[in-house]
């Protein structure tokens, strides 16, 4: 009796388990109260554990984009020191390049002229001393240079050697000329445009007026404003032919004796970079 109690307690069971399966899983459009409960339940604890675990994942997403873009900056910073750097050693390429062009276009024109020989060489100090304004040249004795020759820039003349030693010489730059000096070495000159009828002395320098005086002018001399001078390698101490300035104006003497001019020195006496000294056949070794 005990057991078909049981065995009927079973059937029924199967029968509204079977009953239940099948209505949840016929076609329809609502759950059911257990269904809502659980998915209910469900989705609440997943959202528990799931947006902990989304942001544990976003920062550590993001320290990893910190760290690439860490890195990026650092390869742009090395980049961008780079590019400065080469763009420096590249202006200063161009600078000498323009500068050697300068120098290849002025001995070129100057070999066309005179026998002369224009080495190039470089400042190695400048002594700005009002009494004794000279510069150190890095080339000597070594490479035959000598007393009294001529230093010049692309423009016009700078100075003369005053002091030679072996590897470095001193010039004396022409804005030290002093009538007054018994040591100084004056300049025979000409005009550029009048060699066989200018002539005249250059052997002082205005520091007010930053201009050389030439003395010595004959009356009818047809020395004129503008009028490029040049040096006339008369009494062969100096070489002939290297431009010294050009006249700025032409002063009457007294009781129509000798005139004197005031020249603009074509050389700049501030921003120095190669200069030449002049060798000329006569002092060659």
């Amino acid at each position: 009796m005990l057991g078909n109690k049981r065995l009927f307690v079973i059937l029924i069971g199967l029968v509204m388990f079977i009953g239940l399966m099948g209505f949840t899983i016929g076609p329809r459009t609502t759950l059911t109260w257990p269904e809502k409960f659980v998915r209910d339940t469900v989705g609440f604890v997943q959202n528990i554990f799931y947006k902990p675990a989304g942001y544990i994942a976003g920062l550590f997403e993001d320290v990893g984009n910190m760290r690439e873009i860490y890195d990026e900056n650092e390869r742009l910073k090395i980049a961008l020191a780079q590019y400065a750097r080469e763009k420096t050693h590249f202006n200063i390429l161009e600078t000498e390049n323009e500068q050697l062009k300068e120098d290849l276009k002025f001995t070129t024109a100057q070999s066309t002229k005179n026998n002369y020989e224009f080495n190039i060489t470089q400042v190695v100090s400048v002594n700005s001393d009002p009494n004794n304004r000279s510069l150190v040249i890095d080339i000597g004795s070594r490479e035959g240079v000598k007393l009294n020759m001529f230093v010049t820039s692309v423009k016009g003349l700078v100075g003369v050697i005053s002091q030679v030693s072996n590897f470095s010489s001193t010039v004396k730059l022409i804005t030290t000329m002093d009538a007054n000096d018994p040591n100084i070495n004056s300049i025979a000159v000409t005009a550029l445009d009048n060699k066989n009828k200018t002539f005249g002395i250059i052997e002082s320098y205005n520091e007010e007026t930053k201009k050389l005086l030439m003395t010595s002018i004959k009356a009818d001399d047809p020395l004129k404003k503008d009028d490029t001078i040049v040096s006339s390698g008369s009494g062969g101490l100096y070489p002939k032919g290297i431009v010294i300035g050009t006249v700025d104006s032409v002063q009457e003497g007294s009781m129509g004796l000798l005139r004197t001019a005031t020249i603009t020195p074509s050389a700049s006496f501030v921003d120095w970079k190669q200069l030449f000294v002049v060798f000329t056949p006569e002092v060659e070794e």
